[in-house]
């Protein structure tokens, strides 16, 4: 069967699941395959649940008048994505970068949803999985698409800008990102940058941050809109107020790091015609959720969480903007940055000796990777148990930050 006609199923079905826990009648499954899962397996248990139809790329599990065989399912979703993103017709941003990829989307999605029917990719979908199910999320009533791009390889971004096809496109920022995977700093500006490739080669348009020394450098070959020098900061109490067209906006995002964030969605509201002051109330109607720079209360205590990552660019800015919290008392507990490979050591040293040089009354440091630095005003603990066993809060302002994998939302549970 051709993806023609597998994209009449799908226009008559009730959308695209590639997990039995979502069923829904006239669905269509589709069958993918890991390293430790096959969906091949659970094709037939769809039908039953409901599912019109169930996409399979092993023969044995074509079993049924309502199975489709075809040779990679993953390949049949990108390209079904694709087809569909054709057929709309709709213009789609597409963002990507080291940091601020997921709150640089939920503002620019709350901006332009001021004006425009939006749809914007949830959560973190932002994979090679993710994206064609973000895409295919688009209707016939969406008006704009904004899709979030992630990558921790070289060509992966390529491969998500070939499915999305953006005719606009963002890169907030190149950090010590992914390392590992990206083989340096050099890799992360390299794989980044794909989407730069893509948006120059196809004619489309970028959005460059003048604050930004490597994008400005790379906007000599782009169809480039410039923005940065609207929008500053006014002060910090913790959250950020910013000034844009006179207006002071009072946001519920923590961090001058987040003026970035901002600006480049204020910048992208700007050129689609979105008024100054829905942009203010599109900003002070955001709060940040699911431990991204969230301000939490506790009876004890005053709780910046911003759990959900960590890498070395991100944990220095957070370090650095903890430092000038107004704060009397400050208090971080920081876990291990993953996917560092052979940089894990230094970089590791360098954030604890970061903290240490900042006089917060106190450090924490948790994992294998922290345990195995230097301290000579830390507390070190190799493991989240080694932490929960010897820590006692008392009234003080915390910032809980660390790799989505050390799960340091589980700290709130040891405050009262």
């Amino acid at each position: 069967m051709c993806i023609s006609d597998i994209y009449e199923l799908y226009l008559s079905s009730n959308g695209i699941t590639t997990d039995t826990r979502k069923i829904t009648d006239n669905c269509i499954f589709l069958s993918l395959k890991g390293e430790r899962f096959n969906g091949n397996k659970f094709a037939e248990k769809a039908l039953k649940m409901g599912a019109a139809y169930a996409i399979v790329d092993e023969a044995e599990f074509d079993t049924h008048q309502n199975t489709i065989l075809v040779d990679n399912a993953l390949y049949t979703l990108q390209e079904l994505a694709t087809y569909h993103r054709r057929e709309l017709g709709i213009e789609i941003i597409s963002l990507t970068g080291s940091n601020g990829k997921t709150t640089t989307k939920e503002l620019i999605n709350i901006i332009l949803s001021k004006k425009y029917n939006t749809t914007a990719t949830i959560g973190n979908l932002n994979n090679h999985i993710g994206v064609p199910l973000t895409l295919l999320a688009l209707s016939h009533t969406t008006e704009i698409g904004i899709v979030e791009m992630g990558a921790n390889h070289l060509k992966e971004i390529e491969l998500l800008a070939t499915i999305t096809q953006p005719d606009y496109g963002y890169i907030t920022n190149f950090g010590k990102a992914h390392l590992e995977g990206f083989g340096g700093i050099e890799g992360v500006i390299q794989g980044k940058s794909e989407l730069y490739t893509y948006l120059e080669k196809n004619h489309k348009k970028a959005f460059i941050n003048t604050a930004d020394p490597i994008q400005v450098e790379f906007s000599q070959q782009l169809d480039a809109i410039f923005f940065g020098e609207k929008t500053s900061i006014v002060k910090m109490d913790p959250f950020l107020v910013v000034k844009y067209a006179g207006l002071e906006i009072h946001t519920n995002l923590v961090g001058e790091y987040n003026l970035d964030n901002i600006s480049a969605a204020i910048a992208i509201g700007e050129y689609f015609n979105i008024a100054a002051k829905d942009i203010k109330v599109a900003l002070e109607s955001y709060k940040p959720t699911n431990n991204r720079s969230q301000i939490i209360k506790k009876s004890n205590a005053t709780i910046i969480l911003d759990a959900y990552n960590a890498n070395p660019t991100s944990m220095t800015a957070a370090l650095s903007n903890f430092a000038k919290n107004p704060a009397k008392d400050k208090i971080i507990i920081l876990g291990d940055m993953f996917e560092l490979g052979a940089t894990s050591e230094p970089e590791h040293q360098a954030i604890l000796d970061l903290a240490e040089s900042l006089g917060f009354q106190e450090i924490h440091l948790i994992g294998e990777h922290f345990f195995k630095t230097k301290a000579s005003k830390s507390n070190l603990h190799s493991s989240f148990e080694a932490f929960k066993n010897s820590f006692h809060s008392y009234p003080s302002t915390y910032l809980i930050k660390g790799s989505r994998g050390m799960a340091l939302e589980r700290t709130l549970d040891l405050f009262d």
